[in-house]
């Protein structure tokens, strides 16, 4: 899941210009590089003597099906940045569509390492690519509360996936749901009250657009619910569709943690270790590597238009049909 707290990277970003504080994102490599280290080494112990049981279940999911998986995972993807499009929009930026999608493809490979970096780099590079008609640092920052709150309320709503595989008491999620209703309330309230410097980023929640936000957010939860839920039933484990939103929420929160590619492994093991700890473990790699290589394809992609395209979609015309510039010059 694309889902990324947004105060965890305050720190990755000058206040005023978008370059990354190299002590701190060295810092934080080092973590996430010494997390993973850690994480995978107690698999490696809990897998202990199941490293035939684990290696059949990788070797069990059809490469179709590996296929789709990263077909899914771009979809999410694609999503994802075009409800950051429709937040930049909002927020007064006119950068064009394509130059956007590229400094998201940027940060979904940094969000490999971790969600902070994510967010770091695609706002770090499209400040560097499109200066003068990006939002400034503060609102682009900004922008992302909207969709991480959306990302928020859905776990919210779907947190009672958690009841049975975890044991949670029923009242957990009663309580989730209404933290998630309030601080909606509170943004909302916010961003009627405040529109300018950094409050621009919230501008999304008092307009029409919100429902665009919605749909994009809500179709990129629901590619990587779909992908989980997949490689789970590709190498035998066949769990419902509420397991594999359970995985994806334990996969948001785990993510959190500096643990880097190993958090599929990790969350799939923890949440769904009862239907086998070698088969849940193989499902959790699956689903790091699929995701992997669908970020791989969306920075190829990235890379390629960049080289090909040259500067000619700097202007905000750029990624919108001939059609509606011509409707707005109208």
């Amino acid at each position: 899941m694309s889902l990324e707290l947004y105060p965890l990277a305050v720190g990755s970003i000058e206040a005023d210009e978008p370059d990354l504080r190299l002590s701190s994102f060295r810092r934080r490599i080092a973590l996430s590089v010494l997390g993973a280290l850690l994480v995978t080494g107690l698999l490696a112990f809990v897998l202990a003597g199941r490293a035939g049981q684990f290696s059949a279940a990788l070797r069990t999911a059809p490469t179709s099906l590996l296929a789709v998986a990263v077909l899914l995972q771009i979809v999410a993807l694609l999503a994802r940045s075009e409800a950051w499009n429709v937040c930049v929009r909002a927020a007064g930026g006119t950068v064009g569509r394509r130059v956007l999608f590229r400094a998201a493809a940027v940060g979904s490979i940094a969000s490999v390492l971790n969600g902070s970096f994510g967010m770091a780099a695609r706002i770090t590079s499209l400040r560097r690519a499109a200066p003068q008609t990006a939002p400034r640092v503060p609102a682009l920052m900004a922008a992302e509360v909207p969709i991480i709150t959306v990302e928020l309320g859905l776990v919210a709503i779907f947190s009672f996936t958690l009841i049975a595989p975890l044991g949670v008491p029923w009242w957990v999620p009663v309580i989730i749901v209404g933290v998630a209703a309030g601080l909606v309330a509170v943004l909302l309230r916010v961003s009627k009250r405040h529109r300018t410097g950094l409050w621009a980023g919230l501008a999304i929640l008092r307009i029409q657009g919100r429902g665009r936000l919605i749909t994009f957010a809500l179709l990129a939860v629901c590619a990587q619910v779909a992908r989980n839920w997949l490689m789970l039933h590709a190498i035998g484990v066949n769990v419902s569709i509420f397991d594999a939103m359970a995985l994806l929420i334990v996969m948001f929160t785990v993510g959190q943690l500096p643990i880097g590619p190993s958090t599929g492994p990790a969350a799939a093991v923890l949440i769904l270790g009862v239907h086998g700890v070698a088969a849940t473990a193989a499902a959790g790699v699956l689903v790091t590597v699929t995701g992997i290589v669908g970020s791989l394809g969306y920075a190829a992609w990235a890379i390629t238009d960049r080289i090909l395209g040259g500067r000619r979609d700097v202007s905000p015309e750029v990624g919108v049909p001939p059609v509606a510039v011509a409707r707005a010059q109208a």
